[in-house]
């Protein structure tokens, strides 16, 4: 993995028409199937709950179905080893296992719009923990396959459309939703949400699979190689095998090929978007205990936000053509940190509107930056071997530390203040902000010879 790879002979032209790239654009499309079942088990779920009269005690159980993301590293192994039947082999690993989760996203979006939560609360929390489950399947599937699909230089640009249309996505099943439900029904919202997933199985369908007869080739060997030393020869369990080869092989291959530094890799991974997650959850109490009204908040930090977070997106891809990955992996780490400052300033100016224009688009663009970046340093770390599984693993990884410790936010906000705790928030961010210039260092050190490679 050479985290520091440019293309020194593209002109900023060449650059760009990197995003004119088919497999580039297609991106777009599967990044807006992968977003559009989020909010739908979330905050759209929530408010369709509230609207039918649910208690508020009922509906914070429902926060237990985004814990499906957060463990989708446990069946990933399934969707990397596994292929589907005949009846749909033909599409290829990736392909299938995609087709299979849209589907299953769309059925139960049109289940959830035939209940009525007033009468079948239960049914309604199992349609949804489907969903989330459908959809959590299809994002180890489009991860595996846009990592397969280019090269690792054209990462940033892949991450950076499909954040676009994972944004778009929400957007749409955010306030669309909540449109169309004002206008009709909720029932006829979540059954147009459920035509729109119609967008990811035309473009499954459309593209082609990503080329892995020669990594395949090579994870058969090295899974050859640990099913002898942990089974011993002869015959073994079919479980047993399978559970190596699927399971354990992942892990071993990922350890084995980085030695004692990936350890460093699964920390900084865990740290990156710490400071980012850890105040997140405190953004819109601040915005309204500082006195800014909802219409306010939708204006800036919703629709000026999601123009701001695309920016960002495309910019850090641009700059991963550019100049690889090393160097914008630095640079996000300081925006994101350092953008917390600005919300400690913001809280000591009060209900400014240019204020916090100022302060929402500098982090939506240091975050959308951070991202892809972010993205794309994470494919990079996987084997295509073991694509699917490696990545749900790292993908995983970033988020639980932050929403962690996010859980104690409100305690310090209580305790301190929201200057305090952006200050906190932002000290947080030092972390990733050194181990980025250390790995961008050691690679360094790499190319010129002077460190031996890892393991």
């Amino acid at each position: 993995m050479k985290l520091d790879t440019v293309q020194q002979n593209l002109t900023w032209g060449q650059t760009l028409r990197v995003y004119l790239k088919p497999r580039v654009l297609t991106m777009f499309f599967l990044g807006f199937s992968a977003g559009l079942p989020l909010l739908l088990v979330f905050s759209t779920l929530t408010a369709w709950l509230r609207d039918y009269g649910v208690s508020r005690t009922a509906i914070g159980f429902f926060a237990w179905v985004g814990i499906t993301f957060s463990i989708k590293v446990l069946w990933a192994p399934i969707i990397d080893h596994l292929r589907l039947p005949s009846l749909i082999a033909g599409l290829g690993k990736r392909r299938s296992w995609m087709l299979v989760s849209q589907l299953g996203v769309a059925l139960g979006l049109v289940g959830m719009a035939s209940v009525n939560p007033q009468l079948a609360l239960t049914e309604v929390a199992l349609l949804a923990l489907w969903v989330a489950f459908c959809s959590a399947s299809q994002d180890v599937a489009i991860d595996a396959y846009r990592i397969e699909a280019m090269d690792e230089n054209y990462q940033g640009a892949m991450a950076a459309n499909y954040v676009f249309g994972y944004r778009v996505a929400m957007l749409v099943a955010g306030a669309g939703a909540l449109y169309i439900a004002d206008i009709a029904s909720w029932s006829v919202a979540y059954l147009s949400m459920a035509a729109l997933m119609g967008i990811g199985v035309i473009t499954t369908l459309m593209i082609a699979e990503p080329n892995h007869p020669r990594v395949n080739g090579e994870a058969e060997e090295l899974q050859n190689m640990w099913v002898e030393r942990l089974l011993g020869q002869g015959q073994h369990s079919r479980l047993k095998e399978w559970f190596i080869r699927a399971v354990a092989c992942p892990f071993i291959e990922f350890f084995q090929r980085n030695g004692r530094f990936a350890l460093v890799l699964l920390i900084f991974i865990g740290i990156f978007r710490l400071s980012d997650i850890a105040m997140g959850i405190m953004a819109n109490p601040f915005y309204l205990d500082l006195g800014f009204t909802k219409t306010e908040i939708a204006e800036i930090s919703k629709v000026f936000g999601f123009f701001c977070t695309v920016l960002g997106s495309f910019l850090g891809g641009i700059f991963v053509v550019r100049y690889g990955i090393a160097r914008p992996l630095i640079l996000g780490a300081v925006m994101v940190a350092c953008t917390n400052l600005l919300f400690a300033q913001l809280a000591l100016i009060g209900p400014d509107k240019t204020w916090l224009a100022l302060v929402i688009s500098a982090d939506n663009i240091s975050g959308g930056i951070a991202n892809a970046v972010l993205i794309a340093y994470l494919s990079s770390l996987a084997n295509k071997a073991y694509t699917a599984t490696q990545y749900a693993l790292f993908s995983s990884l970033m988020t639980l530390p932050g929403k962690f410790i996010s859980g104690f936010s409100g305690i310090v906000v209580d305790a301190q203040g929201y200057a305090q705790f952006f200050i906190y928030a932002a000290l947080m961010g030092l972390p990733a902000i050194l181990l980025s210039i250390y790995l961008w260092r050691r690679e360094k050190r790499e190319w010129v010879g002077e460190e031996p490679q890892p393991g």
